[in-house]
């Protein structure tokens, strides 16, 4: 406090964590030693969850306080945390448990997907289910996580990335989640790796990759877009940012999304090469959303699967705790529908991490 009145700043209000309510006493002691009103200080008591604490916040008069403060009119549109209640009281009633297993290169520092595992959870909230996290290090796959340990999850995850570590780790997690029928979701590289497993396993395109991976492949199932052939500086010629894309009508996609064009962001350089579609979609594959013109794939699914389901884009970064996206929303449902009726006592899933 005194450093903040050397440098001329007059704070406004005092939030006081503590583990139990600060009471009205002590409210006044800190309200004079500090020369802030006692609607200032506020009581930030312990929460039952991070997503309660803006209720604390609200409950205490935080947010009438700074209004007041800042002179903002709040009568035509008042102070309503209805939605975020109901959020909370959904956070506290999940009584379920799923099990999703993020399989990833950068799983040591899990804060590298924290847009990932944050969006799954918010589906767990919708769906009033506790997700359980298992990170998998994409180079233990398969030879120390092997199919029957990735078989005792609910749902497996393959986000982004970038080079070549791990990437047939990934490979081979997307072809065990195809044959088990465990619900996939693929984020950037893991549609990628989807591509590649499907075009290896069912379309005959032996050693087929990414150019990325393997510039010699084949069969380069994914690669640089013409027009970026022969470009050395990476980054500028990623696709970054929001584009749009048609969803074809009917398909699992189209039908989460509950529209048949979408916008999503995007960071990546390498692409579904289209000169390979027509054999993938023999095989199965269906390439259920396209940019408008037809040229780039960005989202595929497997029909004959509960759910396998893979987009370019990465829909982590537009989902909220109160508005989950719905490819996470399907894969936590395709989950719960897998996990039910199963003991999850009789499965041993420490060794998974």
């Amino acid at each position: 406090m005194t450093e903040l009145r050397s440098r001329g700043i007059q704070p406004h209000v005092i939030v006081c964590r503590s583990d139990q309510p600060i009471t009205e006493g002590l409210k006044r002691k800190i309200s004079l030693l500090c020369d802030v009103p006692i609607e200032g200080v506020i009581s930030a008591v312990d929460a039952r969850s991070i997503y309660a604490i803006p209720l604390v916040l609200h409950e205490e008069g935080l947010d009438t306080y700074v209004c007041d403060t800042l002179a903002l009119d709040v009568s035509k549109r008042p102070i309503d945390l209805g939605v975020w209640a109901s959020l909370v009281d959904r956070v506290e009633a999940s009584d379920r448990t799923v099990r999703i297993g993020i399989v990833g290169k950068y799983v040591t520092m899990p804060d590298a997907y924290l847009s990932v595992a944050e969006a799954v959870r918010h589906a767990g909230f919708e769906h009033r289910a506790r997700v359980e996290l298992h990170w998998i290090d994409a180079e233990l796959v398969p030879e120390h996580v092997d199919e029957e340990r990735l078989c005792a999850l609910d749902g497996i995850i393959v986000p982004g990335g970038f080079g070549e570590r791990g990437v047939e780790g990934m490979v081979a997690a997307a072809g065990i989640a195809r044959r088990c029928e465990i619900p996939y979701l693929g984020i950037c590289l893991g549609l990628q790796v989807a591509v590649v497993e499907i075009a290896r396993s069912l379309a005959g395109l032996e050693n087929a990759n990414s150019t990325e991976i393997d510039a010699t492949t084949p069969h380069p199932v994914i690669a640089l877009m013409a027009e970026q052939t022969g470009v050395v500086d990476m980054g500028g010629t990623m696709r970054l940012g929001a584009y749009p894309a048609m969803l074809d009508a009917g398909s699992q996609i189209a039908k989460l999304y509950g529209t048949e064009l979408v916008s999503e962001r995007h960071r990546h350089r390498y692409e579904f090469n289209s000169r390979y579609r027509q054999r993938l979609e023999d095989a199965g594959l269906r390439c259920s959303g396209s940019s408008p013109d037809g040229l780039l794939v960005e989202f595929i699914e497997f029909p004959e699967h509960p759910y396998l389901v893979g987009t370019q884009a990465h829909p982590e970064f537009k989902s909220r705790p109160d508005r989950p996206h719905p490819l996470f929303l399907g894969l936590v449902d395709a989950a719960l529908q897998r996990a039910e009726g199963r003991d999850p006592h009789l499965l041993d899933l420490a060794a998974l991490g």
